[in-house]
């Protein structure tokens, strides 16, 4: 039961990931000066780190038999 809850929280991360990447091109697009560019800028990156990092998660979450694919 715990496994299922942390893969669905995983999921959860990966789709705020998504969502943050999406902010951050329409932010970085339609920004009016470098100060956003820099805000923009490190939302995007701080979605990358942490689409890393849970790949990373959900990998060994594989290895252990704890995740079951159709969840992703």
């Amino acid at each position: 039961m715990a496994a299922n809850i942390s893969n669905k929280n995983l999921t959860k991360v990966l789709e705020l990931t998504r969502e943050m990447l999406d902010l951050a091109e329409d932010g970085d697009r339609n920004r009016t000066d470098s100060t956003c560019g820099i805000l923009f800028g490190f939302l995007r990156d701080s979605a990358y780190k942490l689409r890393r990092m849970t790949d990373h998660e959900i990998e060994l979450h594989r290895k252990r038999g704890e995740w079951e694919d159709e969840s992703e």
